[in-house]
C-alpha cells in the first residue's frame, strides 16, 4: 500500500523529462504529449524496418525501467518476506503455497489515476509494437521489467463488450446486460491473455541462456490451442498432454497445426495435470499451466478492459465461468489493481459459476467455505471447466470472499438451454458461457441481480470451438436432455407446394 505522502504526478505535472519508463519504450506523460501524440501524423517507416524494429530504434537509449514486479507466496492473511525473481523458474513457495506476482505500487502510484486512463486509451486500436495487443497496452502493470524485444505477442485482447439488448431484454427484463467476448482471440479463448505473457516471459529466460528445452501444459484443450500458438510464434518446442477422447476436434488440431508434441493421455484433466508436474520436476520444460501465477498477469487485463470500455466505470456483477479457478482471481487482481491506483471507486461483485458435474467451488461455497474436498469431475459439455481438483481454489475463495462474490452451478440442461437461447438473440455461444448464462438467469429469477443492474458475462471461447454440442442439441441427440430450444432443419420435397406450405405454417402465413 502507499503511504499517504507519496506525491502524485498527473499528466499535467508528469514532463518529458520525467517519463514513464519500461523495457525498451519510453513514455511521455504529459497532457500535450498526449494529444500530440493522438493527432499528429506518425512518421513512415523506412520499407526495411517493421514494427519490432521501430520499437527497438525508438527505445535507444531508453533510461532504467522504474516499475517492477516479482514473485512472493500467495498467503493474503500472513506476512512474509520470501521473495523471488521473475526470472527464477519457480512455481511454488518453499512451504507449497502457490506464487503470486506482486507490483511495486509505490512506484505506480507516483503517477496518478487519470495519467494511467490516458495511457491505457492513447494506446487502444494502434499498430505500435507491443502496445497494439489490449494485454501490453497495460505492460507497465503487467511485466513492467521485460524488454520490447522478448515479448511474443499476437495482438491478443481488446476484446470486444457485447451489449446482450434482446437476450437481457426477452430473458431477464435487463437493459445492461453485456457479454465479454474474451473467446474472440486468436486462438478462440481467453488464454491467450496469459500465454502471451508467459510464453514472453520463457523467450526472455532462453536469450538469458536459461536452460529450457521448451513449454508444457497439461490441458482440457483452450490451454494447449494458446500454448502451441505463441510457441509456435517464437520458435519454441511446446509439449502438451491432453486426455484421450474428451475434448473437441477443433481444440485437438489446433496444438497439431501449430506443430505442439502432443500426448494423448488415458486419463482426466486432473490426471495429465499430476504427470505434467512430475515430468517438469524432472526435465527442463517450463510448466505453462494456471499453476504459474504469469499467465494469471495477462488475464487481469481483460477486468481492467472492461473498466476502460464502460469509461472507467465498474459494472455491479461480473460472472466468469470457473474451472482450474485462476481467472475469476484474475479478474479480482485487475480490478483490484484498478481501485487501489484509483482508477475505480469499487470492485464489481464477482460469480463463479461451475458445471454441476465438476462443481468442487460450488459445493464449498455451499458448506460456507469449511472443509473444501476435491471430487470426480463428471463429463460435461463445458469441457474446458472439468475439473474436480481446481489448482488456484485458494486464489478463488480470496477473490470471491474480498468482492461479496456467489458461486452457482448450471446443469446440462441448464447450461445447454442458455447456450440456445443466447443463440437465438445472435450470440453463438460456448457451453463455458452457457454455464455463466444458466448462473445469471438463476440470481436474475431468485432477485439477487435485479433488473436495473449492470452485469458482464465473461465468455471465455468462441462457440465455433463447440461445434458438435450445438448439432446433436439442435438434433435432440443428446440422451435425458429434452432440447427444448432446439431448431432442426425441415425436410422438404422438391416441390413449389409444399415448399409454399411450409412457409404458411412455419411464418403463420395466411
Amino acid at each position: 500500500m502507499a503511504s499517504s505522502h507519496v506525491e502524485k504526478l498527473s499528466p499535467s505535472s508528469v514532463s518529458a523529462e520525467n517519463p514513464v519508463e519500461c523495457g525498451s519504450s519510453v513514455h511521455d506523460a504529459s497532457s500535450s504529449s498526449l494529444e500530440t501524440q493522438a493527432s499528429a501524423s506518425p512518421k513512415k517507416r523506412p520499407a526495411d524496418e517493421n514494427i519490432r524494429d521501430e520499437a527497438r530504434r525508438q527505445g535507444l537509449g531508453a533510461p532504467r525501467c522504474t516499475f517492477s514486479a516479482k514473485y512472493v507466496p500467495f498467503s493474503p492473511f500472513e506476512d512474509t518476506e520470501e521473495e523471488y525473481s521473475l526470472d527464477e523458474i519457480i512455481y511454488r513457495s518453499k512451504t507449497g503455497a502457490l506464487l503470486d506476482v506482486q507490483h511495486d505500487l509505490e512506484a505506480l502510484k507516483k503517477y496518478d489515476a487519470t495519467y494511467w486512463k490516458n495511457l491505457f486509451d492513447s494506446r487502444v486500436g494502434k499498430t505500435s509494437w507491443p502496445y497494439g495487443s489490449g494485454v501490453w497496452s497495460k505492460k507497465e502493470w503487467v511485466l513492467p521489467q521485460i524488454d520490447n524485444d522478448d515479448i511474443v505477442s499476437l495482438f491478443e485482447g481488446n476484446s470486444n463488450l457485447f451489449w446482450a439488448e434482446r437476450f437481457g431484454k426477452e430473458m431477464l427484463q435487463m437493459n445492461d446486460l453485456w457479454v465479454k467476448q474474451c473467446g474472440i482471440s486468436h486462438t478462440g479463448s481467453f488464454k491467450d491473455l496469459g500465454m502471451t505473457v508467459l510464453v514472453s516471459q520463457v523467450n526472455r529466460l532462453r536469450r538469458m541462456k536459461k536452460p529450457l528445452l521448451g513449454v508444457g501444459c497439461a490441458s482440457t484443450g483452450d490451454t494447449s490451442a494458446a500454448l502451441s500458438a505463441y510457441c509456435a510464434a517464437a520458435g519454441i518446442p511446446a509439449i502438451v498432454f491432453l486426455p484421450a477422447n474428451r475434448i473437441s476436434i477443433a481444440q485437438l488440431v489446433q496444438p497439431i497445426a501449430n506443430g505442439a508434441l502432443v500426448l494423448s493421455l488415458d486419463t482426466d484433466f486432473d490426471g495429465c495435470m499430476r504427470l505434467i508436474r512430475e515430468v517438469t520436476a524432472e526435465l527442463p520444460i517450463y510448466l505453462a499451466n494456471s499453476l504459474n501465477s504469469l499467465r494469471l498477469e495477462g488475464q487481469k487485463t481483460a477486468a481492467i478492459e472492461i473498466c476502460q470500455q464502460f469509461d472507467w466505470e465498474v459494472p455491479d456483477w461480473v460472472i466468469v465461468p470457473g474451472g482450474n479457478l485462476g481467472n475469476i482471481y484474475a479478474f479480482f487482481k485487475g480490478f483490484h489493481m484498478c481501485k487501489e491506483l484509483g482508477l475505480i471507486d469499487r470492485i464489481p461483485r464477482l460469480v463463479c459459476a461451475q458445471a454441476a458435474n465438476a462443481n468442487p467451488l460450488y459445493l464449498y461455497y455451499k458448506a460456507g467455505w469449511k472443509n473444501f474436498k476435491a471430487i470426480k469431475a463428471s463429463n460435461t459439455f463445458a469441457s474446458a471447466i472439468q475439473i474436480g481438483d481446481p489448482v488456484s481454489i485458494d486464489r478463488a475463495v480470496f477473490a470471491l470472499q474480498n468482492s461479496d462474490g456467489i458461486v452457482e452451478e448450471a446443469t446440462e440442461e441448464e447450461l445447454m438451454d442458455a447456450c440456445a437461447q443466447a443463440d437465438l438473440t445472435g450470440m453463438f455461444t460456448c457451453p463455458h458461457t452457457g454455464v455463466a448464462l444458466a448462473a445469471l438467469i438463476k440470481l436474475r429469477k431468485n432477485g439477487v441481480i435485479r433488473a436495473t443492474d449492470r452485469a458482464v458475462v465473461v465468455s471465455t471461447a468462441h462457440g465455433l470451438k463447440f461445434t458438435q454440442s450445438k448439432i446433436d442439441y439442435h438434433s435432440k441427440a443428446i440422451a435425458d436432455l429434452p432440447c427444448k430450444f432446439a431448431n432442426p432443419p425441415v425436410q422438404v420435397a422438391n416441390d413449389f407446394g409444399a415448399v409454399m406450405d411450409v412457409l404458411r405454417r412455419e411464418l403463420s402465413l395466411r
